[in-house]
């Protein structure tokens, strides 16, 4: 079957969608959600396809009267048919970018996570034998396929399809998804015959040699910023390559997200090195009011397939794309975005950001970890023993943790296992004050040294959680400590507290009597009653464990961590020391089902 068949086989079921759904629109779509998928059928899937086949398609046929369900499954039939025509060969840019939409369309639709996981999976398996590629359409979008992470700017995976469509032009209302938009501004992919020429310097230095193109360089301020004996803006030569040391001139190399810089050793070329060859997956970044940083050696093609020519030296494992429509040199980032103010949408003006947010999430994280393990945890006499046999990704794991207590996503506990594996690297270390003081002193440089923000609000807020975590780590690796071994990840915002002395219980007290009052369970027939049966079921041990978070003997604090709170006794994960027996849990279930009555008034 051809290219153009196969493009006009799906526009003509299509446009018989696009009718069908413009006519419930007009009845009665109260939502929008049909005047929206007409209008993204007509942008976004049979402009594209009318646009590159030969446009014989049959005319679709009007008046059919259809009804809503048999609408979502001809959706979804043509959306596995599409993908199909797209996984074989000769497969052409406006099939993809049509299959695109479609993708989208039928996921988005779909409000049952089960559902749309089904989707997806079913999607994975018809695109699964095609690699991870870019190929950027003529005067169009960049067609993503099998994307095997896409990030937000603040390290949050964000959601994907087998085959997306990326905004090219820095005009979609669905950022960073295309919605067509390049189509009716005249998107133009023509490179600015007055861009920075295409040219590498080479810089010796004492210790290494640095390679630098600036016709590639994205202008992200990476290196001028963080190693500015080396790196310069203004007039004289742009690298004084023996104006810093090697391991750091090193890191900012392999920093570089436009792939403009590389070093030698002893004259060779150390591409792979400065790659991060085979090290790093394929990952699609859509950084903040600015380029798309692809990492992994992901393909990018043009709009035929082929190859997408490079500038000198210019590496294959990263590159930086445009994203606002304006760059000098596309489909690479020239840095133009900065010039015409170009930014995404808005935060709501109503929301406090998370101090995960705030900070910049986990690449300002990650990057702050990397200062401290990479630079001054080797230079240190005290801290280097301390770490020398820590593994390859402890920067990146202790970057996690952070980002998920400061309120980012739950990626230390869904990847390492949460506190218990934090605790579990403490046990026995017998860790010192000296050592912890040391820890904290550096910790705080790095994090200047990364540029995270310095405002007095989020420094105060950080410094606290460091110097309390730090402390409850020294206390944990005590050779007599009897930690618990089940609590919770903290949670830092802006009002935490630790609670005041004593609402803590320390690892390193010795055993005590539990004076609890003993628990009361409800016989089958009478109502649970919060202050007779639930509060009890907390011993004082376990509201003092969890007084950092909330108080287990409030009734207001219980009801609005119930849902949680049950899970986790059910999974033993709480309270820490001991499981429930099962008649508690049940208790406890059955307070919840009754809509978690509120009795402390009438017996107080």
């Amino acid at each position: 079957m051809t290219v153009a068949s196969d493009s006009n086989a799906v526009l003509t079921v299509a446009r018989e969608l696009a009718q069908a759904a413009a006519a419930f629109a007009a009845r009665d779509d109260e939502d929008g959600r049909y005047a929206t998928a007409a209008d993204r059928l007509a942008r976004s899937v049979i402009r594209p396809l009318a646009a590159g086949g030969d446009d014989d398609a049959e005319p679709a046929t009007t008046g059919r009267d259809v009804s809503r369900g048999e609408w979502d499954e001809a959706l979804w039939s043509l959306v596995r048919d599409a993908t199909t025509r797209c996984a074989g060969p000769g497969r052409s840019a406006g099939l993809l970018e049509a299959t695109a939409a479609l993708q989208h369309l039928a996921t988005s639709r779909t409000e049952d996570a089960e559902s749309r996981a089904g989707r997806r999976l079913e999607l994975d398996g018809l695109c699964g034998p095609l690699a991870p590629e870019i190929r950027a359409a003529h005067d169009g979008p960049y067609l993503v396929t099998n994307p095997r992470r896409l990030e937000s700017w603040l390290g949050v995976e964000l959601e994907t399809t087998p085959q997306m469509a990326l905004c090219r032009c820095g005009r979609s209302q669905l950022e960073p998804l295309c919605d067509g938009s390049h189509a009716e501004v005249g998107f133009s992919d023509a490179k600015d015959h007055n861009r920075v020429p295409d040219r590498r310097d080479t810089f010796v230095g004492q210790q290494l040699t640095i390679l630098d193109n600036r016709g590639i360089c994205q202008h992200s301020g990476l290196c001028t910023d963080r190693l500015a004996g080396v790196f310069h803006t203004g007039d004289g030569p742009f690298v004084t390559p023996s104006g810093g040391r090697m391991d750091e001139i090193m890191r900012a190399v392999r920093d570089c997200p436009s792939g403009a810089l590389s070093y030698a050793i002893d004259g060779v070329e150390a591409r792979d090195d400065s790659d991060h060859h085979g090290h790093r997956e394929s990952m699609i970044q859509v950084t903040r009011d600015g380029p798309y940083r692809v990492t992994g050696g992901v393909a990018l093609v043009d709009g035929d397939g082929s190859p997408v020519p490079r500038d000198a030296g210019a590496s294959t494992e990263h590159y930086a794309l445009c994203r606002c429509g304006q760059s000098q040199n596309k489909p690479f980032c020239s840095g133009m975005h900065w010039y015409v103010d170009f930014h995404d949408p808005a935060p709501e003006a109503d929301r406090t950001p998370t101090m995960f947010e705030w900070c910049g999430g986990l690449p300002a994280l990650t990057r702050m970890t990397r200062i401290f393990y990479e630079k001054y945890v080797p230079q240190d006499p005290l801290l280097a023993p301390l770490f020398a046999t820590m593994s390859a990704d402890h920067p990146e794991r202790v970057a996690k943790w952070l980002g998920e207590v400061f309120g980012g996503p739950p990626r230390y506990s869904e990847e390492y296992g949460g506190y218990p594996r934090m605790l579990s690297q403490h046990l026995g270390k017998g860790l010192t004050e000296e050592w912890r003081a040391r820890w904290v002193t550096l910790l705080l440089r790095s994090a200047r040294d990364a540029g995270l923000p310095n405002d007095a609000e989020f420094r105060s807020a950080f410094q606290s959680y460091i110097e309390w975590g730090s402390r409850l780590a020294v206390e944990n690796s005590q050779t007599a400590a009897t930690p618990p071994q089940h609590m919770p990840m903290p949670h830092w915002d802006w009002h935490t507290a630790a609670g005041p002395p004593g609402s803590r219980i320390t690892p390193l007290a010795p055993p005590s009597a539990d004076l609890s009052p003993p628990v009361v369970l409800p016989a089958a027939d009478e109502a649970v009653s919060f202050e007779t049966h639930i509060r009890l079921l907390f011993r004082e041990r376990d509201r003092k464990s969890m007084s950092f978070a909330f108080d287990l003997w409030s009734h207001d604090d219980v009801s609005a961590h119930a849902h949680d709170i049950l899970e986790r006794v059910r999974n033993g994960s709480m309270p820490c020391d001991q499981a429930w027996p099962e008649e508690w849990v049940a208790a406890l279930a059955r307070w919840i089902e009754a809509g978690m009555p509120d009795d402390t008034a009438a017996d107080g």
